[in-house]
């Protein structure tokens, strides 16, 4: 599983409309690490386990991750 970035956190919760309260509900961690994780644009510094709850919650919700591709890293909706 790749690392997500504070960035694509953000804007992945930007396109399913939750609020930083209703992804930490729905990853199962403390609203504190949601904004730790919001607040940096590169990797987080939170733990992996975290990041990957973070990351299930939204792929769940309908997200995908576009990785660093040339064009740099990205969120959109599943097909």
């Amino acid at each position: 599983m790749r690392a997500i970035t504070g960035a694509q956190i953000r804007a992945a919760r930007a396109l399913v409309r939750w609020t930083a309260e209703e992804l930490a509900s729905s990853a199962s961690v403390g609203i504190s690490t949601i904004r730790r994780a919001e607040a940096e644009d590169g990797l987080p510094t939170i733990t992996a386990a975290n990041l990957k709850l973070i990351r299930i919650a939204l792929e769940t919700a309908g997200i995908e991750f576009i990785p660093e591709n040339g064009g740099g890293v990205g969120v959109r909706f599943k097909k």
